[in-house]
């Protein structure tokens, strides 16, 4: 097999261990009215499935991949792989809410060293003007898990049942983990920088407004969507099984939205992240208005959905442009900055749901937006502060490293 192939197959198998991840992590948005019903706990309660997940990523996030950077590659997969397949196997047998939420949790712990490794590898395959596309394609995986985890999971579990929804979780982690066992070669790590060179990447100017601006535009669109199951039901007036269809259709959006994410990031990046608040706060709009109203409910379900996979790619962007030479750590960040986001996003929601009703979530979602949309800004204005300093000291540009000089960041 040519080098060109076996990267190919790599780069596959990383897109699918992520969607075996994301699968476990969203895929129970779609049946968290069963889950609550199944375990005779409130929607709210039952919403910790994807809070306290996302909460041990936030907090693992920063931690983790410093942590296991120096060790094998393929043996990091394998043990992340591992520990999702048997807390899978658990949560699909018991009938404890809690021992359910240990075993969503702890696995968490571990999410943040297999998505930033996917993601970092990913990204040394590729020329840097290519790395977005590159990204893209692995972020891909996170819609898919969208795709088919959501939409497929809340339509067996509908359909057939409970448990067989949960075994979908379980038949596709074991799939990719015995993929990763056959297939990936042994990794061994070449290079490594030490913890003070990754953490010191946190002194930049540049890098705070980043995560700021990650942490509101990614709770803005998970804090809705993990309670919009219940938004179409309730506000709309959707059947579960037409649910689950236009779920479906949002995930397939979602990755025509990656597609169009990463084109858009290499050609102009600041455009494109200038432009999603703006276009999402258009799309939380219309749902605000016309959320009643079932037939464009679904239109604008798919325009969220582009826009949602796009968004992915540029959250990714935003941080790991800000700390390039550390990008294990900088994913880390990412990753801990989004789940954080989801956390607290899906928090609010949840509690307006219990203090104004379920439609309420989209107010919500409008708050984190326009909060995102100024940390953008002021996160470019860095950018443009940070580069006119370095004219006119007439430092070399290598003294800037991480501040995204190219010229697509002037655009």
């Amino acid at each position: 097999m040519t080098a060109a192939l076996k990267s190919k197959r790599m780069l596959l198998i990383l897109t699918l261990g992520v969607f075996s991840i994301i699968n476990t992590e969203m895929g129970v948005v779609g049946i968290l009215p069963m889950l609550a019903e199944h375990y005779q706990v409130s929607i709210t309660e039952a919403g910790l499935f994807v809070s306290l997940f996302a909460l041990a990523v936030a907090i693992s996030g920063p931690v983790m991949p410093l942590l296991f950077s120096g060790v094998n590659r393929k043996k990091l997969m394998v043990i992340v792989l591992g520990m999702f397949f048997v807390g899978n196997i658990v949560q699909a047998f018991t009938d404890s809410f809690q021992v359910a939420l240990v075993a969503r949790v702890v696995p968490a712990i571990f999410h943040p060293v297999y998505v930033s490794l996917a993601l970092s590898l990913a990204a040394q395959t590729v020329e840097p003007k290519d790395v977005p596309r590159a990204v893209s394609r692995v972020m891909m995986g996170v819609s898919g898990g969208m795709v088919l985890g959501v939409p497929v999971v809340s339509f067996i579990a509908s359909t057939v049942s409970l448990f067989a929804g949960m075994m979908v979780f379980v038949a596709v982690s074991g799939a990719v983990l015995l993929a990763t066992c056959l297939f990936v070669p042994s990794i061994e790590v070449t290079e490594r920088l030490t913890y003070g060179e990754q953490v010191g990447v946190l002194k930049r100017p540049t890098v705070w407004p980043s995560i700021v601006a990650v942490f509101f535009l990614n709770g803005a669109v998970f804090g809705v969507y993990s309670f919009f199951a219940e938004y179409l039901n309730v506000v709309t007036g959707i059947e579960p099984q037409m649910v689950s269809a236009i779920l479906l259709a949002y995930g397939l959006a979602n990755m025509v939205g990656n597609v169009i994410g990463g084109r858009a990031l290499s050609e102009s990046p600041v455009r494109t992240a200038v432009l999603f608040p703006i276009l999402l706060m258009g799309v939380y709009a219309c749902l605000f208005f016309t959320g009643n109203l079932s037939v464009l409910t679904a239109v604008v379900t798919l325009v969220w959905g582009v826009l949602a996979g796009a968004g992915s790619n540029v959250n990714q962007h935003l941080i790991t442009s800000a700390a390039k030479e550390a990008p294990d750590f900088a994913n880390g960040l990412f990753l801990a900055t989004t789940n954080l986001g989801t956390t607290v996003g899906t928090s609010l929601c949840g509690a307006l749901i219990a203090g104004m009703g379920t439609g309420s979530i989209v107010l919500g979602g409008m708050a984190f937006v326009a909060s995102g949309f100024a940390a953008v800004l002021v996160r470019q204005w860095a950018f443009g502060r940070a580069n006119a300093q370095v004219k006119n000291s007439k430092r070399p540009v290598a003294a800037t490293a991480g501040m995204d000089m190219k010229a697509g960041e002037a655009k």
